[in-house]
């Protein structure tokens, strides 16, 4: 039929099934002509929610984006929730490999196999670099695909650059863990205004905390779009510490853990590249030979600028043992076995405390002040002096030690996940 339509002499006609005579007129193809490529992308995730006879690609369509370790390990629970969901949606993960092994040790640990790895990783890369290999290797996934919602998870590069190339292609944005605050646009550098610059990007809000949806209130965002959940890595956290553990490989396999304090030490933040770092590195030393009951294993981030920096000041130090970044799972027991955490990490805030390990913030500024509040962290910045001094108080004062220890974790209980698959499938009747 379609052929004899295009043989009638109908010019400027083409095939319409719902036509009595099968054509659309001339007028009708310029208007379709003259739709962009957004207009169509548009129509296209329109008809895709319609229950036509034959339709393969009815299924509610949600692409998760993500690109570093700490947005993996708090993207992967939402992943593994909403594929129980398979007969109501269809789950696309792309990664950008902003941070290339420790990115991959997630995906092994929670069996996550990418539909899209855009590898944008460089030697020394920059914010540049990453934010626009981000957006070119995310723009024609996007437009192959056109997912119903784009997923992206805190503050990194990825997180913008993603939200951003949904907007292009004039894709709906949900955010994990949205809402997060310093109110210093430079501390933490660049994270405070990815996440700001997302959040006027995006269209479902997911606060970790009742005080992230105040904040997000407080920008304009409608109450409607903000659903209050938990923070995803303590989901992720409780069903990994359950699992029963025994360090195999070396070094941890050497460490007698019984009889020691151990101190768990992590700094990689780029305001604190340079004498920052140094400095934490010779507060670890102060605090090291302060207690001789206690030993110091630091993790040192990939990137060279900071760990050149924590072997000159370190290697060889009595009862301070250098690490590389360990996979989750045996993270999570590290954390489990230390007596006190130093860490300049947004997420290690959220997860020591529900293990029950106090927290030293070696930042000036936190974007997770629930910790603070609750008694559970405290900043104490980047000084050598008031580091040592803040790790002093807990290593000789049992009833201090014990008030942050048992405080009330304000960040989560697990389910959060849950509560975001309820918010999307609510939402959008699912």
């Amino acid at each position: 039929m379609q052929q004899a339509c295009a043989l009638s002499g109908s010019s400027g006609s083409a095939w319409n099934a719902e036509s009595p005579d099968g054509c659309v007129k001339e007028e009708t193809v310029g208007l379709i002509d003259a739709l962009s490529e957004a207009d169509i992308a548009t129509v296209a995730r329109m008809l895709r929610r319609l229950n036509l006879p034959g339709d393969v690609n009815k299924l509610f369509k949600i692409m998760t984006v993500f690109g570093t370790r700490p947005d993996a390990l708090k993207m992967a629970p939402v992943v593994a929730e909403l594929m129980k969901y398979q007969d109501r949606v269809r789950v696309l993960v792309a990664v950008t490999a902003q941070h290339r092994e420790m990115l991959d040790q997630v995906l092994r640990i929670f069996h996550i196999k990418p539909d899209y790895d855009l590898d944008i990783m460089l030697p020394r890369q920059t914010l540049t670099q990453v934010a626009t290999r981000a957006l070119l290797g995310l723009e024609p996934v996007l437009v192959k695909e056109q997912p119903d919602l784009v997923l992206v998870q805190g503050d990194t590069l990825t997180t913008f650059a993603a939200s951003l190339a949904a907007f292009y292609q004039q894709i709906g944005v949900g955010h994990v863990e949205a809402g997060l605050r310093t109110d210093d646009k430079y501390n933490p550098f660049p994270e405070e205004i990815n996440r700001r610059l997302t959040t006027q990007l995006a269209d479902l809000h997911f606060a970790p905390t009742e005080r992230a949806r105040q904040e997000l209130l407080g920008d304009g965002i409608r109450a409607e779009d903000i659903f209050v959940t938990g923070n995803t890595v303590i989901d992720a956290l409780m069903a990994t510490a359950q699992r029963p553990f025994a360090f195999t490989e070396p070094p941890l396999a050497n460490v007698r853990f019984e009889g020691r304090r151990t101190i768990l030490v992590t700094a990689h933040r780029r305001e604190n590249w340079g004498e920052p770092i140094r400095s934490i590195c010779l507060a670890v030393r102060d605090i090291v030979a302060e207690f001789p009951d206690t030993r110091a294993i630091f993790q040192m981030h990939k990137n060279p600028v900071v760990r050149d920096v924590i072997q000159q000041e370190l290697e060889g130090t009595a009862r301070i043992l250098l690490i590389e970044p360990q996979e989750y799972v045996p993270w999570v027991h590290l954390m489990k076995r230390a007596y006190l955490v130093l860490t300049d990490s947004g997420g290690i805030q959220e997860e020591a405390p529900s293990l029950g390990v106090p927290v030293l913030v070696m930042r000036e500024t936190t974007e997770r002040p629930e910790g603070v509040d609750a008694g559970v962290a405290r900043l104490v910045g980047a000084d050598r002096e008031r580091i040592v001094a803040e790790a002093r108080a807990l290593l000789s004062d049992p009833a201090r030690y014990r008030a942050m220890a048992h405080a009330v974790n304000p960040y989560g209980d697990g389910h959060a996940s849950e509560r975001i698959r309820e918010a999307i499938f609510s939402r959008f009747r699912v």
